[in-house]
């Protein structure tokens, strides 16, 4: 069997698409810890280096701003020669940054293995590459493909959280880095030889050639899209939504291990808070990604940002144990399904050949929203010493994403257009 397969058909996925979609969550979740680890890790650290909440935060945040450039790059690479070179290489520079920052002697060193190693060059191979790749392998099911995808950071988020606070409470944190990196090397790279097919050519939905194209034009710009709004100018407004809603996203998913060591509870059960919260983001991610199916990524991002927007607000009130894990799963349950709408947008307006630079541009702009947002919490925090501040500045952060997506829905309507190739 040749190593590109025919093109997919207008109808129906075929069943190596959804052979390729489980590999491909399965590296999501292994890679995926380079998003969680070091948010468990952080009072470690804080406690290690003797450095106050914000600069106890540096490390995730130059990770962050490392995932989002290397987002965007290992987008360009795989569009340019398929998933598996950056996946590799991505793979390599994972398991050395972990070494690398369970030898650190200094706070920097650890940010900048953090920043460089795992965000640039490691983690970030394994996650818009990744879903940019699954949505080339689908069409009619595309919505909960991707959103299937995209479940593999959460899926990271659930299952590192508890294991790395065990082991940093067992053997320590530089250990169980090391530990990590060694494990993330002998898992990945097997699992990237079961993905050596590149993706099939694109194919035109039939609503193209109502549209007077044929499926030998060359695809455009979003074809249907209102002159005041062009490819660019929508490009901009999603890479601006996506630093808004991870800006708010980040206060949650970032200080929730802090706020419950603040509160009394000890930081295992923030990292049980944590991962209950990105298990129920797995549930808003699948039902999301179904809806989206069905009524259109822009609906779908409108409600799950708002959604998003009031359970920040619950948090507010309550400060007990019980109470904290309720919010944090109904936290987990509004805001899983934003991040994967993005990509849906993306190929639903912009031609598959520029699916990897868009969607990795697009997923690496929330990427720095999550980075803006997990420095700026810690330093409200270190400011008033509370977190009801930073709270209300994600949530203000929220509304302006808000806006946005009420925005995109009135230009471009709702439903599901077919506006460039499958």
């Amino acid at each position: 069997m040749s190593d590109r397969d025919d093109a997919l058909p207008a109808e129906g996925d075929p069943p190596y698409a959804w052979f390729r979609l489980a590999i491909s969550l399965l590296v999501t979740t292994i890679g995926g810890v380079g998003l969680w680890s070091v948010v468990v890790a952080l009072p470690a650290v804080e406690a290690e280096f003797q450095v106050a909440r914000a600069d106890a935060a540096l490390p995730y945040t130059l990770l962050m701003v490392g995932f989002a450039v290397g987002g965007i790059l290992m987008g360009r690479l795989a569009d340019r020669f398929g998933v598996l070179p950056p996946l590799v290489g991505g793979t390599c520079m994972l398991a050395l940054g972990y070494i690398l920052a369970g030898q650190a002697q200094s706070l920097w060193q650890f940010a900048l293995a953090h920043g460089v190693l795992i965000g640039l060059l490691g983690s970030s191979a394994t996650f818009g590459p990744m879903i940019a790749d699954i949505s080339r392998w689908f069409t009619k099911h595309r919505g909960i493909a991707v959103a299937i995808c995209a479940c593999g950071s959460y899926m990271a988020g659930t299952v590192w959280p508890p294991i790395a606070q065990h082991f940093i409470d067992s053997v320590g944190w530089r250990m169980t880095h090391v530990g990590i990196g060694l494990f993330c090397l002998v898992t990945i790279l097997p699992l990237t030889l079961l993905l050596r097919r590149r993706a099939p050519e694109p194919v035109v939905r039939p609503a193209m050639a109502t549209s007077g194209l044929s499926s030998g034009a060359a695809p455009g710009p979003a074809h249907g899209l209102s002159p005041s709004l062009s490819p660019g100018l929508l490009q901009g407004l999603l890479v601006a939504a996506g630093v808004l809603c991870c800006v708010a996203m980040a206060m949650p998913q970032v200080h929730i291990v802090a706020l419950c060591a603040d509160l009394g509870f000890g930081s295992a059960r923030g990292a049980q808070m944590l991962s209950l919260m990105l298990a129920t983001g797995i549930i808003s991610r699948l039902f999301f990604g179904w809806l989206a199916d069905r009524i259109g990524p822009l609906w779908t991002l409108l409600t799950s940002s708002g959604l998003q927007a009031l359970s920040l607000l619950l948090f507010l009130p309550f400060d007990g144990l019980a109470p904290l894990f309720i919010v944090s799963a109904l936290f987990g349950l509004a805001q899983g399904g934003i991040v994967p709408t993005y990509a849906m947008i993306v190929r639903e307006y912009f031609p598959a050949s520029e699916a990897g630079a868009r969607i990795g541009l697009v997923l690496s702009a929330t990427l720095v929203g999550m980075a803006i947002g997990g420095w700026m919490s810690g330093a409200i925090y270190d400011l008033t010493l509370s977190y009801e501040a930073a709270f209300l500045n994600g949530f203000a952060w929220n509304l302006a994403n808000i806006a946005i997506a009420l925005f995109l829905l009135l230009r471009l309507g709702g439903g599901r257009r077919a506006m460039a190739p499958a």
